[in-house]
């Protein structure tokens, strides 16, 4: 793009374009210097990755332009940042694990390249391909047959990972469907609560102070919960059953503006959590932890074989202190594994420290203020819900990731999004990214007024 077309581009894409180019230069420069801490030279990989942020900002920005023109401006330069931010902690993280071979921890980065590159090009499909994003609603309950498919398939899978049945593994491939089930149930509640909100807003009784929601109308709410403590007990995945009901309460609350049906989830949500946790031994193992992290350190804890990376996480944001230790000064490699997964955010909060962390959560706030806004800007109901459940899934996720490392609640195990090892994570957000840019197009063509349309219309025909 050059300069010229750059002054005529629509003020939304021409901020846009500004805040991509700052973004690349920040990514790079950060690239550049991990490797330079932690090796003295410049990483011979600097070009590649040059290349793949330019495309990673730019490819998106250009198919904007032309589908999308009047999309939020923010959306896509805060996905791209966290991205990059996400690509330099894994390089950073690779050059310290093949120091320490014993840790037997492959590399991630070229990895997440590919499946960064995949993740565009499904948000670009989204902008092209989904001109009209009402569509979805012909589909509701085929969308949600093949979430509960994907959601149930990890509990036939061949074995555990990490005791958690969480993946699908399809020859050398493995794929965890509850990153892709996310979208699927913002659409399918979005649409059901937009042809059921009536029903659902009814008053019921008046209990302790609360005004209940009719009898007949909680069946929704018991068939989720139900269902999302089916995925704590045959799964043990604690994390996506808590985005699975946390989405669906929000929505309904956004639906039908009663906070009866929050107070029910909450009292829900509790209720099948502590009986869950009490039970499934895996699940009540990270509850254990959670409630007393240094006790793995004890030598009854080291007998038992209690995990110690919860304990390990919080020495490593105090030793992050307010400013951090520096990017690719820390030690990372003494929590394993993890340290490219869920736990990447105490690599954050250790080097770049609590301002550095504080950033990267701002990032995610700002991102999900972009959804929550372009919900506020459609007109259209499923639209509308549909924009709120993919940013409640967004920051739901964050929340787990980051309340379970900073030990505000029991370890989940899902990975961060952008920023975390995980493909399917990183295609599905992607995913989510590009459903929230149309609808923001939509939305904002819809309150322009025609004669603005019109005079923008011409404008791009005398320019061709």
């Amino acid at each position: 793009m050059t300069f010229a077309a750059l002054a005529q581009a629509p003020d939304r894409r021409r901020t846009e374009a500004w805040l991509l180019a700052l973004v690349v230069l920040i990514a790079v420069f950060g690239y550049a210097y991990a490797g330079l801490s932690m090796t003295g030279r410049i990483p011979s990989g600097l070009p590649l990755f040059t290349v793949v942020m330019f495309s990673v900002a730019w490819l998106p920005h250009l198919v904007l332009r032309r589908f999308a023109s009047r999309a939020d401006p923010l959306i896509l330069p805060l996905t791209t940042l966290l991205t990059g931010l996400g690509l330099v902690l894994l390089s950073r993280l690779d050059i310290t694990y093949k120091a320490h071979p014993g840790l037997r921890t492959p590399p991630a980065a070229t990895g997440q390249l590919v499946w960064t590159g995949i993740g565009v090009a499904a948000c670009v499909g989204v902008l092209i391909l989904l001109r009209d994003y009402r569509r979805l609603q012909r589909y509701l309950y085929l969308t949600m047959a093949v979430a509960l498919v994907l959601l149930m398939a990890p509990a036939f899978s061949h074995g555990d990972t990490y005791g958690a049945k969480r993946w699908i593994f399809i020859g050398p491939l493995s794929l965890q469907p509850g990153e892709f089930v996310k979208i699927a149930i913002a659409v399918f509640f979005a649409g059901y609560l937009t042809l059921n909100r009536n029903a659902l807003a009814l008053t019921g009784r008046r209990v302790l102070g609360a005004q209940l929601p009719p009898g007949r109308q909680l069946g929704p709410i018991f068939t989720i919960w139900a269902i999302s403590l089916l995925v704590l007990i045959f799964e043990r995945d604690l994390g996506t059953s808590l985005i699975f009901f946390g989405v669906f309460v929000i929505m309904l609350y956004v639906a039908t503006e009663r906070t009866s049906w929050v107070v029910c989830g909450l009292l829900m949500a509790v209720v099948g959590a502590g009986a869950v946790g009490s039970l499934e031994p895996h699940v009540h193992g990270r509850v254990t932890a959670w409630l007393d992290p240094m006790a793995a350190f004890t030598p009854e804890g080291m007998k038992a074989g209690l995990s110690q990376q919860l304990g390990e996480a919080l020495f490593s944001f105090g030793t992050g202190g307010v400013g951090g230790t520096g990017l690719g000064q820390g030690h990372p490699e003494l929590i394993r594994f993890a340290a490219n997964s869920d736990f990447i955010l105490t690599t954050v909060g250790e080097e770049l420290g609590l301002a550095g962390l504080m950033a990267v959560l701002m990032l995610y706030v700002l991102l999900a203020q972009r959804g929550l806004r372009v919900a506020l800007s459609s007109r259209d109901p499923f639209g509308k819900l549909l924009a709120v459940g993919l940013a409640s899934a967004l920051m739901l996720q964050v929340f787990v990731v980051s309340g379970g490392v900073t030990g505000l609640i029991p370890l989940t195990g899902k990975a961060l999004p952008f920023l975390a090892k995980g493909g399917s994570s990183l295609v599905a957000n992607w995913v989510m990214v590009g459903l929230l840019l149309r609808i923001s197009d939509t939305a904002q063509r819809r309150r322009e007024p025609e004669g603005a349309r019109q005079r923008r219309a011409g404008r791009r025909a005398s320019q061709t």
